[in-house]
């Protein structure tokens, strides 16, 4: 799924305003209370595993690590951000092009439409990668799990407990799904006593020239997923991009659209909102279709060649794709909250349409433009025009609970219990070589970076998860399932999520994420070269235009003049990719990037055949560098949320957002008197932004006083002294006989322990570098709590008005966007749209109190 033609909402940090380094939220975990003896050795175990982790890093005892292909032997040279320095040198050579170009080849050269034969194929390929990159031994049987199963829950529970080294698995959930039945759609104009005038042809014509084009050009029909079956008659109207305002225009110059046929066109909102914004005015159907306006300079009136014998669109590109009402919940339609499981208990969906929908091709909706709305400018204008005859549209589709397959992998860490998570959806609605092929090739590079990484020795100081979602066209229902399986789990351990979905369709580098990932993002994009300069960065790519000039429509030019600006701008993320589930409902920071379309490239033909390996390699990403930058970055995010020894999240670059989010909302009120009283709430993100400063500074003085405790500890090197102190902590804490090298690492298990209150108290240990280095631990492990936890302060039991299934209220997809995110948005919402007074007096006191708490959890 594409998220680049979207509306902006709610506010957006400049990047040149950011704010200095992280911050988290959550209770401690607490622990049955333990003699203070065991609790003594329990601790003494943590500091000297981490001194000990400090030691390997330092000495290189990482087995079989190498440097520049040798075995590192220089003793005590090598600080730790030397170390990790080296580990990031050595991630960001192994991504390639001629690697990603031969992986698109075999991913985007055949379709895999969810639930698919070949998606589950796909899904067993992305297994081998796994195994193979990660030296997992294939085992007799395949680890292909019916989710629920023991099997599936304990392959994701492991990999915060016992899980050692890393594994690989394949988790089979159960949606409502539908697909087209080519035979059974149809668009036609009636004459007189209903007489057929005209029939679309459905069918993208799959010129020659483009071989997969031509090849698959029938393998899946132009339908909406999870659309209304049935037939539909009626008057066409055309409405536009079928918003919310669109509508209300229409509404407002006296047309009645009961009874009607809408038809509108592709962006400015989510697609399932055009349905649903007609379905609610009584519309009987809707149709959909790609507009040249919007595809920029790049187009046949200004002269260039439609593709494949130029860069300008296929007049007959059919753009399929979920007409899911995605705003009011995501994922499997019949459970939502609960994971589809085989023998799961479903509802009637709440999210779907009630009306059919269809795709149409612009050389099928021009048609109909000069034949029933007055030609294409006269019927491209928004004045109601109503067509003289019927338009009749069926749309025949085959519902029922389809398998899929999220295909994962776990890299366990010597932090067990904080996890990374790293994910690209797989399914596509044909081939999908930009979306999803892109991502899922970058991906490829990534799991091959961190893969040399791990046969080279290294083991992540937190674990990281992989995910190759399935299903997300239909409506991020993959991850959404798994996130609604294992809510309880990602909350109490995933730190970040790290999404990509296009990496590839245009030549402008940009990235969306939870604030307190702006700066890290920002950092890691200067560090990845750009992928056609070598004088810039990938930073520098968010200015990149495409190749070709012309003239543009008007609005669409205004439109893009008010998205862009001069300096690059990371915004909040909305939905429309598999971030959602965890950002907008279990409150995990996460981000997304990729390069997309500007309005000088090549036009992407989203969801088409056309999305094929050959427009890719000739149009979107010639040479395959583009994919790679995307894939050094987003490996290197991962290692810096992996490895770093504060958790690189900004609390307060948050807690600044959060007025000018308060000013947006302010600024988005008709009528002053909707506004409720402020007050209270511009103190509450006062406060907030005071703790989180303070937190700054001890995350900042902790980070200090641990290197310092490492280094005074450090001088205790003697293994007479050493060994006997290890194995006095077998003997007394119970860990198994390993060898002493690997419980050097093992015994960073009991790192949570060092989080109890009880610790260190006064008849404990007072002083000496040992005691100064487990209180130097302990504030660290506490500030990543805070900091991990942070996003989860936004999260509320009672949800979105309307919508509960989104809890968090501090961004949410917009009620009538869908893709785009609206800031603050129970406030923003009963403002804008319910305009009530009371409805947003108690949406402000329920934000006051939300922010007041986190702000408590922040006090340091």
């Amino acid at each position: 799924m594409n998220t680049e033609k979207s509306e902006k909402a709610g506010f957006c940090q400049p990047a040149n305003e950011l704010l200095p380094h992280p911050p988290g939220l959550v209770q401690v975990r607490r622990h049955p209370r333990r003699p203070a003896f065991r609790k003594l050795l329990v601790h003494a175990s943590f500091a000297l595993t981490f001194l000990l982790l400090y030691k390997a890093h330092s000495n290189n005892c990482f087995a079989g690590l190498k440097k520049d292909g040798q075995p590192y032997h220089d003793k005590y040279s090598e600080s730790y951000d030397s170390y990790i320095k080296r580990i990031e040198d050595g991630y960001l050579a192994v991504p390639s092009a001629e690697s990603a170009l031969a992986a698109s080849r075999d991913y985007a050269t055949h379709p895999h439409l969810a639930g698919a034969v070949e998606d589950f194929q796909d899904a067993k390929d992305i297994l081998a990668l796994f195994q193979s990159e990660f030296d997992i031994p294939t085992p007799a049987t395949e680890p292909i799990y019916p989710a629920g199963s023991p099997e599936s829950r304990e392959a994701t529970l492991s990999a915060t407990s016992k899980l050692s080294k890393p594994a690989a698995w394949v988790d089979i959930y159960y949606p409502v799904m539908n697909t087209g039945n080519a035979d059974g759609l149809a668009v036609e104009l009636l004459g007189e006593s209903d007489q057929l005038v005209w029939k679309a042809n459905l069918v993208e014509d799959g010129d020659p020239r483009d071989e997969t084009a031509a090849k698959y050009k029938d393998a899946i029909p132009p339908w909406h997923g999870l659309s209304a079956g049935g037939e539909a008659i009626g008057q066409l109207v055309y409405a536009n991009y079928g918003t919310k305002d669109d509508y209300d225009k229409l509404i407002g110059a006296g047309v009645d659209l009961t009874g009607k046929i809408v038809l509108a066109r592709y962006g400015a909102n989510f697609r399932g909102l055009k349905v649903q914004g007609a379905a609610e005015r009584g519309a009987a159907g809707v149709l959909i279709y790609s507009d040249p306006r919007d595809d920029g300079s790049v187009t046949v009136a200004n002269g260039y060649e439609p593709y494949p014998a130029g860069p300008a669109r296929n007049p007959t590109a059919i753009q399929r794709g979920s007409v899911m009402y995605l705003s009011v919940y995501p994922g499997d339609p019949t459970t939502p909250g609960y994971p589809a499981y085989e023998n799961a208990t479903r509802i009637e969906a709440t999210n779907i349409p009630t009306i059919p929908s269809l795709p149409l091709s612009w050389a099928n909706a021009k048609l109909l433009l000069e034949e029933e709305l007055g030609g294409v400018l006269e019927g491209t204008t928004l004045h109601g025009r109503v067509g003289s005859r019927k338009v009749r549209m069926v749309n025949d589709v085959d519902t029922k609970v389809t398998p899929i397959w999220n295909t994962m992998a776990a890299i366990p860490g010597h932090i067990k219990d904080e996890v990374v998570l790293l994910g690209c959806h797989r399914d596509a609605w044909v081939m999908g070589a930009a979306d999803p092929t892109s991502g899922t090739v970058s991906l490829h590079e990534v799991v091959r970076g961190l893969g040399a990484l791990h046969k080279r020795g290294w083991k992540p100081l937190r674990t990281i998860v992989i995910a190759s979602w399935d299903a997300e066209e239909y409506g991020l229902i993959g991850s959404t399932e798994w996130g609604e399986d294992f809510a309880e789990w990602i909350q109490a351990h995933v730190v970040s999520y790290v999404n990509v979905d296009v990496s590839v369709s245009g030549s402008r580098w940009i990235a969306s994420a939870s604030p307190s990932l702006i700066h890290l993002i920002q950092r890691s994009a200067q560090d990845v070269p750009h992928p056609n300069d070598a004088e810039k960065t990938l930073w520098d790519a968010y200015f990149d235009v495409g190749p070709y000039n012309g003239p543009m429509d008007a609005e669409f030019a205004r439109k893009w003049d008010e998205e862009t600006s001069n300096a690059p701008q990371l915004g909040p993320l909305g939905s429309g990719s598999d971030y959602t589930v965890f950002l907008h409902r279990l409150g995990v920071a996460s981000s997304d990037q990729g390069f997309k379309n500007t309005p000088t490239d090549a036009p992407y033909h989203y969801h088409s055949i056309y999305d094929s390996q050959m427009w890719q390699e000739v149009y979107a990403d010639p040479g395959f560098h583009k994919h790679v930058a995307v894939a050094q970055n987003l490996g290197l995010l991962t290692l810096r949320l992996t490895d770093s020894i504060i958790l690189p999240l900004n609390t307060t670059q948050y807690a600044l957002a959060l007025d000018s989010y308060l000013d947006t909302v302010i600024q988005s009120a008709y009528r002053e008197e909707i506004l409720p009283d402020l007050f209270p709430l511009r103190r509450a993100i006062a406060k907030l932004q005071d703790t989180s400063f303070k937190l700054d500074e001890e995350k900042a003085s902790a980070e200090n006083a641990f290197h310092k405790a490492l280094k005074k500890i450090d001088r205790v090197r003697d293994p007479r002294v050493v060994r006997p102190i290890i194995q006095w902590i077998k003997k007394h804490l119970g860990i198994g006989a390993q060898e002493t090298p690997d419980l050097r690492f093992g015994a960073l298990k009991w790192l949570p322990f060092v989080t109890e209150s009880s610790f260190l108290g006064p008849d404990m240990c007072t002083s000496g570098p040992l005691c100064d280095f487990v209180r130097a631990a302990k504030r660290v492990r506490v500030a990543n709590k805070k900091l991990a936890a942070f996003e989860r302060g936004f999260i509320s039991d009672g949800g979105i008005k309307d919508r509960e299934w989104y809890k968090h209220l501090g961004v949410a997809p917009g009620k009538h966007l869908g893709y785009a995110p609206t800031t603050l948005p129970g406030l923003t919402e009963a403002i804008l749209y319910e305009e009530d007074h009371k409805l947003a007096e108690y949406e402000a006191a329920r934000l006051t109190t939300l922010i007041e708490n986190l702000a408590d959890f922040l006090e340091v």
